[in-house]
């Protein structure tokens, strides 16, 4: 498999439809598929230009994408698409969303791309090949207490559900840290950790395409993922810390319930 051809073909993608995305920015027809979650021209055309673009190049790789679902194709091959990570964010024209696409070979992730088309920011990586914000490495910050640390979360569309725990770990973390942001798209939460902007991201309920990309690029930047019980993170998985690896394990202790 050659990596790189992947790599390139993903950040292709991600600027052609970051082009289509900011569009539509202002004038976009929203739909609601849930009661908080929107759907908008700017995601599903995202969409099929990220995945007519894997099919020109990999037209046997299967792909995993938010509003088409499961594609059909060699399951050792396997995209992972967000075409729009912060919908109700662009929806109001807050200019805090993004393009992810991750890559899986055999079931591990090997390439993650996640694109800001409004701030032109690109973060990348490949397995064992570090991580990139437009070219140039990046790292996790080397904050090693909570009282230092700026944290970061979002909430999940089914929040009402779980609201008791979920505030009473926001609590926690509100106490604990410096200071805690909620910026409405986990693919960015994660590559601010991943530069060293955030010390630590924590979320539950979140899908497959959220964290797809982000994963691999805060790995490949020195950081640690895990669930909240500190087991190693996979996509499939419902919640997910992210940290610079220093604050880990006072953030699974806040994190606890």
């Amino acid at each position: 498999m050659d990596i790189e051809l992947v790599k390139r073909t993903a950040i292709a993608a991600a600027y052609k439809a970051g082009e289509l995305i900011c569009s539509f920015m202002g004038h976009a027809e929203i739909r609601k598929k849930g009661d908080i979650d929107l759907v908008t021209q700017a995601d599903t055309g995202s969409e099929k230009i990220i995945i007519d673009a894997i099919r020109a190049r990999f037209p046997d790789h299967a792909i995993l994408a938010e509003e088409s679902g499961q594609n059909i194709g060699n399951a050792d091959f396997c995209w992972i698409i967000d075409p729009l990570d912060g919908t109700t964010n662009f929806a109001h024209q807050l200019p805090l969303f993004s393009v992810s696409i991750g890559f899986s070979y055999k079931g591990k992730i090997a390439a993650g791309v996640v694109f800001n088309p409004v701030s032109g920011e690109l973060f990348t990586a490949t397995q064992g090949h570090g991580a990139q914000l437009n070219g140039r490495p990046i790292r996790v910050s080397e904050t090693e207490k909570i009282s230092d640390s700026l944290l970061v979360s979002g909430f999940p569309y089914n929040f009402k559900e779980i609201f008791d725990p979920l505030m009473t770990r926001f609590s926690n973390c509100m106490k604990a840290a410096q200071a805690v942001r909620r910026l409405g798209s986990a693919s960015l939460d994660l590559c601010y950790v991943a530069c060293g902007r955030f010390e630590g991201f924590w979320e539950q309920n979140l899908k497959p395409w959220d964290t797809a990309a982000g994963l691999l690029i805060v790995q490949e930047s020195g950081g640690k993922v895990t669930d909240f019980s500190d087991n190693p993170f996979t996509i499939d998985m419902k919640e997910i810390l992210a940290t610079n690896g220093k604050i880990h394990n006072n953030m699974l202790a806040l994190l606890k319930l």
